[in-house]
Order: C-alpha cells, then structure tokens, then sequence
C-alpha cells in the first residue's frame, strides 16, 4: 500500500450476485471506500426476477432453511427479514401419485423435541415407507450424524454407494433421500458427493431441531436480492456500476491492483473475485492459483422450471412435494407475483434437470400439465392461462463425487486478490447459504491482509 494510510483503503468488488453483494457490505461495514461492478443491469446473479406481462416472476424457485445463519444474516442486512418468512416448524406435504392403488397424501414434519428425537414422530408417520424402512433410516442417520462432512474420504464417494452399504432400499432414496437432496444438491444420490451430502443432512436436520424449517421469498426475489441490496449497499457508501463487465485484472505499477471494464479503469489494494469460476479463469493473473485449470473442470448442473397460471385455485397450501412423477416440487407464487383477476400461479421447480434443460415448450407443456392434474385434481378442467419455462444451463456446479479437490479457497497467491462464489470452497453445495459465507470469508480475508479485522457475527456461525 506505499505507505498509505489503511483507512483511506479502496477494495473493488467484481459480480454483484449475493457473494459479491455480501463481500461489499462486509468491507464498506468495515470501512472501506468500496466498488461494485457488475456485468448485468442487475443485482442478485442467478437469484432474480423480470417481469412478463403484469407478473413478477422468479427465475426460480429458491428456499433457504432456519441452518442457513449466512443467509438469515444478509436477509437482516439489507432489512428483508420479513419478506422471506421461516416456517415455524418443519412441514412438507410429500403426495405420492406412482401407487397402483391409488394417490397417497403423507407429510414429513418435526416437533419440538430434541435432536434426534424431532424427527422421529414424522418419520413414524410417514406413509410412504413401510416400518423396515423406517427403521433402516433412523439407523443411517445415525450413522451420518458421526460423519465428519470435510472428511476428504467423503468426497470420493457418492451419496448413493454410501446409503446402499447402510441399508437404504430404492424405495427409500426416492421417497426421502433424494427427495430432499436433490432439491438442495441439484443431483440424484449416484451423481453426488457424499461430503456434499452428510453436510446438508448433517447440518439440516441433525443439528437442532429447528434447522431443517423452511423459508422462502413472500416477494420477487428482485425485491431482496437487487432492489433492497442496492438500498444497503449505497446506504453503506458502496459506488455500483452496473452494465460494467470487467475485461481485465492487472498489477498496476505502483502494487496497486487495476480493475478494467470497457469504459473505465479503477485502482485498488485488494479485489474480490465474485464471479462464476469460467469468468474468474478469464480474469484470473497469471501465477494466482497453483493450478488454474481446475476451475474448468467444475462443470455445471441446470435447473428448469415451469410456470403455469390457472384462471382458478387449484393447490391450496403453499407448496408439494411430488413422488412418483417427474414434478418435483410445486410452489404457489401467486401472491408473490402479484397475479391480479383471480387464478393461481404454480411454478414447479426441477432440479438435476440434464435431460429437460433443452426440451422445447411444447414438448413440458404435453408433460407436465398432465402430471399437474395427476398431482391437483382441482387442476382437471382448469384453464391454463399462461405456460412457460425458465432455464438456468449453469444454475449450480455439478457436486459430483470428487468435486472438492477443485474448488479453491478464498486466498490466490496474488496478495489482495480473493475469490468468492458458491463454488468456492464453503463446506456447502451451490446454496444462497454458501454464496453469502464465501462472500463474507472473502471480506475476511481482505480485511486481515490490510491489517482490518472486523468482527462479524458470521464468524462465530462458520
């Protein structure tokens, strides 16, 4: 820094997804004068809405759980708390449409009880298991509870080799394992790694009672995640330039570091990196990562989703869970989007998606509709106002067995250069929850590299 005086200290933060909103809160909070350069028109990265017609509408359908501290923390930084509701208790209504006799309604739920006690009463109750399989689950979760999910051992292994060798039936994996993983790993057991998988089981639902309740935006995620972060960002003191892409990283030749977009160039004595890993490759100096190539080799997992607006009711609690039908979950936006006139408007969210991702219109609109019908028998007869699909090809990486050998830490080997993202190395999958804690450990680690600690309550939650 040539002598200057540390809290003069100018950080430029690149990607205005929830890392790099996080990552610039942390820092401004700190008391640095801060940057903020995003490509697009927008703040929020892939978790964003738009406009069609007079609807708000999600790319998405994004949830978070009561565990998710980093999250909860953004969501009371930006004064959004209120907007994203937690259920006061875990309760998922899970309807099976595959039996030969017939729909089957089941719920899985929690009481107040300790861990691991909380679970037990739902899962006893759960009817899509017999009484075998419910006892094969109680013991491997057991059995995951002593797991340590940073175990490297873990990571070489996938969710479905480890469940088979823990007695999980078929039946059992569909009806709960993956019921619930995919939608938070965006892979099916085979496909996963079992890090991945005993943090999320381990953190979700053995941690604490409470750690498994669900919340999610009674609003646009737009209103959180652009509008309302913009409002703390600038109130923080944070300079946003959006629609600035950022076409080269260089050491300037007073040690300074030296952000480029097309139209402008800024300096500063340390850079957050928040942008998906084949930008960070782009962008990255030569020299900043032992093996930079690695980042190539995270690959990406999609996520579809379909969106239908019926001119009547036909689901009446917020959400579902599917078994025994290509739809996996089904939410209730209509409220959030601001549908007017009546009727209802479902997006259902589809995760490990690979063999949909490219489908046309036409060819969901023949599958799914039916399978709502199947599913909402309130649905047979109801006119379809409006049928269309959003497609996120790069939604998260791919937690592939082995993946945790390839997503770099915070820290280069470029000093005042830090990286931030969901697919760095957080301990989580690609989660709201693990962009804002690479965000924030980003901060961190800039902080402390100018000779700033800054206490934040995060840390006593990593």
């Amino acid at each position: 820094m040539s002598g200057e005086d540390p809290r003069d200290s100018r950080a430029v933060v690149v990607g205005g997804g929830l890392a790099g909103v996080t990552a610039a809160l942390r820092l401004a909070d700190a008391g640095l004068r801060v940057t903020l350069l995003e490509g697009r028109p927008r703040l929020g990265g892939l978790a964003f809405s738009f406009r069609r017609g007079d609807l708000s509408v999600d790319n998405g359908q994004h949830v978070y759980l009561r565990c998710c501290t980093a999250y909860r923390w953004f969501l009371d930084r930006i004064e959004g708390t209120h907007l994203a509701p937690l259920q006061d208790r875990l309760d998922v209504p899970v309807l099976d449409v595959g039996r030969p006799a017939g729909p089957r309604a089941g719920r899985l739920r929690r009481t107040g009880l300790p861990v691991p006690l909380h679970l037990a009463g739902g899962l006893a109750a759960y009817p899509h298991l017999s009484l075998a399989e419910k006892a094969g689950v109680a013991r491997a979760a057991l059995a995951l509870g002593r797991l340590d999910p940073a175990d490297p051992a873990l990571d070489a292994i996938d969710f479905a080799t480890w469940l088979h060798r823990h007695g999980q039936s078929r039946r059992t994996v569909e009806a709960l394992w993956d019921l619930v993983g995919v939608a938070t790993l965006n892979a099916t057991a085979p496909n996963a790694s079992m890090a991945l998988a005993a943090k999320v089981f381990k953190t979700g639902l053995l941690s604490e009672p409470g750690a498994a309740d669900i919340g999610w935006a009674a609003v646009p995620l737009g209103d959180l995640h652009d509008t309302l972060a913009r409002k703390a960002l600038e109130s923080a003191g944070v300079r946003i330039h959006l629609r600035a892409r950022v076409g080269s990283l260089t050491k300037a030749e007073d040690g300074r570091w030296s952000v480029a977009t097309e139209d402008e160039r800024f300096a500063a004595d340390t850079v957050v990196l928040a942008v998906p890993q084949g930008e960070t490759h782009r962008l990255l100096p030569e020299g900043a990562l032992d093996d930079p190539g690695r980042l190539l080799e995270l690959t990406d997992a999609p996520i579809l989703n379909v969106h239908v607006v019926y001119d009547r009711t036909v689901l009446r609690r917020p959400f579902l869970a599917a078994l025994g039908s290509p739809v996996q979950w089904v939410f209730d936006r209509t409220h959030a989007s601001g549908l007017q006139g009546g009727g209802q408007y479902l997006a259902l969210s589809q995760s490990a998606a690979q063999d949909e991702i490219d489908l046309p219109v036409a060819e969901l609109r023949t599958r799914y509709l039916p399978e709502l019908e199947r599913l909402l028998p309130a649905a047979r007869g109801a006119g379809v106002r409006d049928f269309f699909v959003t497609r996120e090809r790069t939604a998260t990486f791919a937690p592939a067995p082995g993946v945790g050998r390839l997503r770099p830490g915070t820290h280069t080997r470029a000093p005042g250069l830090h990286l931030a993202g969901a697919w760095t190395a957080t301990g989580w999958p690609a989660t709201m929850e693990g962009a804002v804690r690479s965000g924030s450990t980003a901060a961190d680690a800039a902080l402390q590299a100018l000779g700033r600690p800054h206490e934040h309550p995060l840390q006593e939650a990593a």
